[in-house]
């Protein structure tokens, strides 16, 4: 019943570890130091954003058929997994905090950050092959707050431990590759 769900969060947190905008999280809990508008602008983002997303990928889901949305999700899957070996790194300008307040700054940093990204790119990808839209939108906002709810509260913490986000890069990769091969051979539905 919210096997959509439970995929969109675990793709997404998965998908999160070492991402830019986990990175972003430490960058506006070490500038702003208020973590409760900080999580509440990445949540508002991550609604907008992932709602965008996964309603064109029900859009495009309409309009192909099962054979060659089964190539489109596996080959997205293998590319998801091939962008999860490439190390993220923020911009000088990304860094940059305006002097808004942390609510403003964070969800539109978040927002922003989040267009093109491998998350928003892995939660098109779940739309095109999950329904209700409501799960996934759902399911992919609660990864992302999976993984960034704790860099915000432990982010000084995390930032001396940023090896470990490294390794967590290459099992997310093997994930995504598994998720590709299992979509291409018709395997899970």
């Amino acid at each position: 019943m919210f096997d959509t769900l439970l995929v969109s969060t675990g793709v997404v947190a998965i998908a999160e570890m070492g991402d830019k905008t986990q990175l972003l999280s430490l960058i506006l809990a070490a500038r702003f130091r208020r973590p409760l508008p900080i999580v509440a602008g990445i949540f508002v983002a991550t609604v907008l954003n992932h709602f965008a997303a996964a309603w064109i990928g029900q859009q495009v889901a309409g309009l192909i058929s099962a054979e060659i949305l089964r190539w489109i999700v596996g080959l997205g899957f293998l590319a998801i997994a091939a962008w999860a070996l490439v190390p993220d790194k923020i911009s000088e300008e990304e860094s940059q905090v305006k002097p808004y307040g942390a609510f403003v700054a964070t969800t539109i940093a978040f927002f922003f950050a989040e267009i093109g990204d491998k998350t928003q790119i892995a939660t098109v990808a779940l739309a095109l092959k999950y329904t209700p839209l409501w799960q996934v939108v759902m399911g992919t906002t609660i990864g992302m707050m999976l993984a960034n709810v704790p860099a915000v509260y432990l982010g000084s913490w995390i930032a001396a431990r940023m090896h470990l986000l490294q390794m967590i890069r290459f099992v997310a990769a093997g994930v995504f590759a598994i998720l590709g091969v299992l979509a291409l051979m018709g395997v899970a539905g």
